[in-house]
């Protein structure tokens, strides 16, 4: 066979494997020696065969660890609506990253401990000036038995940090939330900021992603129902491909019917 239309034989022939479940999300693919040798081709025939599945999203390929099946190709991305909820089976709020259907683990270490604020944007959406020493909550979690799914770091108020300063950063979040309201801040309201975004190397890392891949920020800002001021501000980082927002559209007023004395246009609309 051509050596043009051979990498693309072997991208076809991973490509269905792929396809037919042989390797799922998050899996590790053979290493490009291990396909050389099953597909009796070299390494730069199957790296051009990678790179043809990796340009059609079915992998991608990091240096110093691998090749992935990525999950976007692979199931349905998980919606992410705009509902708060309290926990069934825990003290606190579920937020709509979480999935009341999956169990959620927590990867990595947790932390929970003062640290300087020194990202100006979050600082300000806190109310605080940048640099201001705040409690920092981080943890990574995800569905279990998949590779991370979001990065979670919220920052405390400095008035509001004692009362939660000894809640674990675990991945049901929302009894430090709880406390916050019970201290005087009920109700908290939210506010999100939604934007695209490329990751650091450390957020690609601790995401298993590559440094190409844009990730979803997403901000939350919790406001004080007693003050009307912040009392934290949570940032979400997501792999893109595996999240996707959902907006239902309402109509203001002004455009409701635009022919309330035709009846049969108005029939029609």
């Amino acid at each position: 066979m051509p050596v043009h239309s051979r990498y693309q034989d072997i991208a076809s022939k991973i490509r269905e494997r792929i396809e037919a479940g042989e390797w799922g999300p998050g899996a590790r693919l053979p290493r490009l020696d291990d396909f050389a040798t099953e597909y009796g081709a070299n390494r730069d025939t199957i790296g051009r065969a990678i790179a043809v599945l990796e340009t059609e999203g079915y992998v991608w390929a990091v240096q110093g660890r691998g090749i992935t099946v990525r999950y976007g190709t692979m199931r349905p991305r998980r919606p992410r609506g705009d509902m708060v909820k309290r926990n069934e089976q825990a003290t606190g709020y579920s937020f709509p990253s979480a999935s009341s259907q999956e169990v959620w683990v927590r990867h990595g270490e947790a932390v929970n401990a003062p640290a300087p604020l020194n990202d100006p944007r979050i600082a300000k959406l806190l109310g605080v000036t940048p640099g201001t020493e705040v409690l920092r909550r981080f943890r990574v979690t995800g569905p279990a038995s998949e590779a991370p799914f979001q990065i979670n770091v919220s920052w405390i108020h400095p008035r509001v940090a004692d009362i939660v300063a000894d809640v674990d950063a675990n991945p049901a979040a929302g009894e430090w939330l709880y406390r916050i309201e019970k201290a005087g801040h009920w109700p908290i309201s939210w506010l999100e900021l939604h934007r695209a975004r490329m990751p650091s190397k450390h957020e690609a890392a601790l995401l298993d992603i590559p440094t190409s891949l844009p990730v979803l920020e997403i901000v939350r800002v919790g406001t004080s129902g007693a003050d009307k001021k912040p009392v934290e501000v949570t940032e979400y980082v997501v792999a893109s491909d595996r999240v996707e927002t959902v907006h239902i559209l309402h109509r203001d007023e002004n455009a409701r019917d635009p022919w309330p004395d035709d009846d049969t246009l108005a029939g029609q609309a």
